[in-house]
Order: structure tokens, then sequence, then C-alpha cells
């Protein structure tokens, strides 16, 4: 999900500087994804919690912080679904699309550094991970990896359809 929020972030610059729809599409479909996978990762870690710490939820700083993350996200995509100018609402979006990334290094950052009930599992001196889930863990991301992007090209390619299907409305009702 950080990842695809990097790439809204990017998308939503570029689309600042350069005003070509592509770049709100991909911002969008990015932002999808990653509210998708992030409150995944809530709601399963929500699960996997309570028969392991008795608990559903513990406003933990990293905890927190990534729910912050997805209530700003998921406000993005409310945005998109609004009902104001075409080109107004690009434009909003892409601001609100660089101006949320700020939350998304608060979120690496505590991870790292305010540790309360998760352990590190990665980290430079060590971390909590056997060796021998190493190789899981990155078939894990490369497979989830490889999930979003294939997400986020067919959300793309819809999006794309989708204008293209209301230009030729458009032209067709002149």
């Amino acid at each position: 999900s950080m990842v695809a929020f990097a790439v809204v972030f990017v998308a939503s610059a570029l689309y600042l500087l350069r005003r070509d729809p592509k770049w709100d599409r991909l911002a969008g479909a990015c932002a999808e994804v990653g509210v998708l996978f992030s409150g995944l990762a809530l709601l399963t870690g929500m699960l996997w919690a309570r028969p392991i710490w008795n608990v559903w939820w513990t406003w933990d700083p990293r905890l927190t912080t990534t729910l912050v993350m997805w209530f700003v996200y998921a406000a993005y995509l409310v945005l998109r679904a609004s009902d104001m100018g075409p080109q107004r609402k690009r434009l909003v979006c892409a601001v609100l699309g660089v101006a949320a990334f700020l939350d998304v290094p608060l979120v690496f950052v505590s991870a790292r550094y305010w540790r309360s009930i998760h352990p590190a599992v990665l980290g430079a001196q060590g971390g909590g991970l056997e060796p021998e889930m190493l190789t899981t863990l990155a078939a894990g991301v490369v497979a989830f990896g490889l999930l979003a992007a294939t997400l986020v090209r067919l959300r793309t390619a819809q999006a794309a359809a989708e204008a293209e299907i209301a230009a030729l409305a458009l032209e067709r009702i002149r």
C-alpha cells in the first residue's frame, strides 16, 4: 500500500505539472489498490491480534498512523467520486494526492522507531525474522507486488476506456 501511495504522490505531482489526465487515472487506480491493501492489512491484523494478544485493537503508534493513512486515502477516493467538474476534480484530487503522502513516511518511521507491541521484522541489527522465513517473505512481497501492479494496470485501462466512452458520448450529443 505504501508503494501504491508513493505512486499516487508522483502521479499527482505529474498531473499538476503537465495536466495530462493519464496521470490522474494512474493516481486514482493506485489509491484504490493502496486503500484495499492497507485496509486488508488492518483487518487481518485485527483478526490475528485477537487470539494472540486478546485485543482487537490497541492504539499503538504504528497502528494509529496506518489507520490515519487509510482514512486519508479513503477520503481521497470519496473526493474522486464526488460530483464536480472533471478538470476541477482532477486538480483537487492531485493536490490532495500530494498532501496525503505526508502521512506515508510517518507510518514508515513509526514502524521503525516507535516500538511497543510489534517486533522489528527487518532491521539493520538483525530484526526478529528467522533466516529460513526470508524466502517466504520475499515470495509474498513479489506475489503481492505483481497482484498490485496487475490491479493498477487493469484499473487504469478501465478508467481510460471510461474517459474515451464519455468523450464519444459527449461528441455524439453535439
